[in-house]
């Protein structure tokens, strides 16, 4: 049951409550009820052209709503309230641009030519936040990656190409890069046509498993005594599995020896988890992971299609080792099609299907107008955690086993699948000290974003604070 104040949530044939409704049968057992649900807040937050809001809004209640019925199944009780607020799950979404250190400094969190570039024949846009991709980048466009390469010097080279072939051009080196197409392009494109009905997150069951350890911990917390091993980058995977640390589940986040992520976002996505460093191309390392995942109950991994089969930890593979593994991935550009293993990011899958270029026509502008928040990667990693609870919840009730698999470009079909809102009239937020909270880091105090979503009598909370990639042990 979905509780909405006053009517102001309606609108039309796709209010928040046919939304959510739709998210949970999307995320778990069809025909299931969400439980008790309040929304509040006004029905349009963040200024777009797109349901920005009200994605936000229903993939933070379909993670918190799963939460809340894993109580239930473990306290053989009714389902506590989940209460969700708008600007709170708004606030969530853009919680990178609101993160305030006191006292300290964060680095930028863009790469200086990141971004969007006139291409001979319209708008590419290059991301180069990794090392290996600016070298892919600079590369194609015959420029030095000495440090001193300038955006102006990068622009004048890219003018000369055209953008599907520089586009091209990139990821043939290793990069990743997106021309803009609008939503009528995209979906005549060979990669929009075989995703057109790609979804936003599917589960799949794999069979019966064991009865969990966890059953027999006493759920002081929602999540006490789930493990989860976090092979994840960037913000979707590491907000899903943020949120699962929030409500109790031991997380352990797994990088590469020396392996350097977009630092910027380390002090909001390391909280509440385990940092420690493996090297899976080698065999001891591999064998270290191996150990963890026979006692793990959650894997959760961001890497392209086949990159864990070829370090022999592919769904079979991993089934193999635990067979009650719940294990989640997700993609960019979806799992089939030309461009399934292709590498992306939030801002490209925005501007390949059509996102970017329909914020510039309403705004007037030939060129790219992207959301207002990196809406794809937040809510995938909503999803994916409501998936992986769900799953979680399934197997201790019914004793079976299942994937997830999740894409970027499924929630954007998601979100270009919504009425669209005359969102650019909606004035901007303004945030203050009330959307925040006072944290610690390694690196010192804090302002950010608490965590969206309330399961009543259940408080979120992180009891490690965020810090640096590797400082921990690789032990339970």
């Amino acid at each position: 049951m979905i509780r909405l104040p006053g009517g102001r949530h309606a609108d039309g044939a796709h209010n928040i409550e046919q939304l959510i409704e739709r998210l949970w049968q999307l995320v778990g057992t069809a025909g299931s009820d969400p439980g008790p649900v309040e929304v509040t807040g006004e029905r349009h937050v963040l200024p777009s052209v797109f349901d920005v809001t009200g994605l936000a809004t229903a993939s933070v209640a379909a993670a918190t709503a799963a939460v809340a019925g894993l109580v239930a199944a473990r306290t053989d009780g009714p389902p506590p309230v989940t209460q969700i607020d708008s600007r709170a799950a708004c606030a969530a979404f853009v919680s990178e641009q609101l993160f305030a250190p006191r006292g300290w400094e964060r680095p930028n969190p863009w790469d200086p030519i990141a971004g969007d570039y006139r291409s001979a024949d319209g708008w590419i846009r290059l991301h180069t936040n990794y090392a290996t991709h600016r070298r892919a980048a600079l590369g194609a466009l015959d420029l030095p990656d000495d440090g001193c390469t300038e955006r102006t010097a990068v622009a004048a080279a890219v003018a000369g190409w055209a953008g599907v072939e520089l586009e091209q051009a990139v990821v043939d080196l290793g990069g990743a890069a997106a021309v803009m197409h609008d939503a009528d392009t995209w979906h005549r494109h060979p990669h929009g046509s075989a995703t057109a009905a790609e979804p936003a997150v599917r589960v799949t069951a794999t069979g019966p498993a064991p009865a969990p350890t966890w059953a027999a911990v006493e759920p002081v917390r929602p999540l006490s005594g789930i493990r989860v091993l976090d092979l994840t980058r960037v913000i979707a995977g590491p907000v899903c599995t943020r949120f699962l640390a929030a409500y109790g589940a031991d997380v352990m986040r797994i990088d590469p020896p020396d392996f350097a992520e977009v630092a910027a976002l380390l002090p909001l996505t390391t909280a509440g988890k385990r940092c420690v460093a493996l090297d899976l191309r080698r065999a001891a390392g591999r064998q270290r992971f191996a150990d963890l995942l026979a006692t793990a109950d959650v894997v959760v991994h961001g890497l392209r299609p086949g990159a864990m089969e070829g370090l022999g930890l592919g769904p079979h593979e991993l089934r193999a080792l635990n067979p009650g593994l719940v294990a989640a991935r997700h993609d960019a550009y979806g799992w089939a099609g030309p461009w399934s293993g292709r590498r992306g990011f939030d801002s490209l899958v925005q501007m390949s299907c059509g996102i970017a270029a329909a914020g510039g026509a309403v705004a007037g502008t030939d060129g790219p107008v992207p959301l207002p928040a990196q809406a794809l990667d937040h809510a995938t990693g909503y999803l994916t955690a409501a998936a992986i609870v769900r799953a979680l919840t399934e197997r201790l009730e019914t004793g079976q086993a299942a994937d997830v698999t999740a894409s970027l470009l499924g929630t954007a079909n998601v979100l270009g699948s919504l009425p669209r809102p005359d969102g650019l009239r909606t004035p901007a937020p303004v945030w203050g000290t009330a959307d925040l909270r006072p944290v610690s880091t390694a690196w010192g105090r804090a302002d950010a974003v608490p965590d969206a979503g309330v399961v009543a009598g259940w408080p979120a909370r992180h009891d490690r604070e965020a810090g640096p990639l590797g400082r921990d042990d690789p032990a339970w």
